[in-house]
C-alpha cells in the first residue's frame, strides 16, 4: 500500500491518510470544504462548500495520478437533505461518468459544514 499525500487537499485532521492507493484502486478519505492553502472552511452555501470539496477531490486524484474519469465509486454525505439538488448540479460538473453513489443526509459532520465527499477511483 502507498499513502498519498499532496498539498492541493486539505491536510489530515486526525489519525487517518488524505488517500492509500492499495493495488489498482486509490481509496480517498473524504473531502470538506477546507482551504489546503488557509486550513480554514470556505463557502457560505451548499454549491461554494461543494465546489471547494470537488476541488480538493481534484487535488487528491491528480496526486495519485488519475482524474474525475477513473472514479468508480462516491459517497457523499450531506447534513440537510434539502440541499440534494443544489449539491447535484455542482457533483454533475466533475463526476461526467457518473459512477456508483451513496448519498445521505448525516447528523453533523466535521467543523459543521455542509457536504463531504469521499471516492474509489480506478488506476490500471
Amino acid at each position: 500500500m502507498k499513502k498519498i499525500a499532496t498539498d492541493k487537499a486539505p491536510a489530515a485532521i486526525g489519525p487517518y491518510s488524505q488517500g492509500i492507493v492499495a493495488g489498482d484502486f486509490l481509496f480517498a478519505s473524504g473531502q470538506i470544504p477546507i482551504n489546503p492553502a488557509t486550513g480554514e472552511i470556505e463557502g457560505a452555501d451548499i454549491k461554494e462548500q461543494a465546489e471547494l470539496v470537488m476541488k480538493n477531490i481534484g487535488g487528491l486524484l491528480e496526486a495519485a495520478g488519475t482524474d474525475y474519469a477513473h472514479v468508480v465509486k462516491t459517497g457523499c454525505f450531506l447534513a440537510d437533505m434539502a440541499d440534494f439538488a443544489a449539491f447535484n448540479e455542482v457533483y454533475a460538473q466533475y463526476f461526467t461518468e457518473k459512477p456508483a453513489r451513496s448519498c445521505v443526509a448525516v447528523k453533523t459532520l466535521p467543523k459543521n459544514v455542509l457536504c463531504e465527499v469521499e471516492v474509489i477511483a480506478y488506476l490500471g
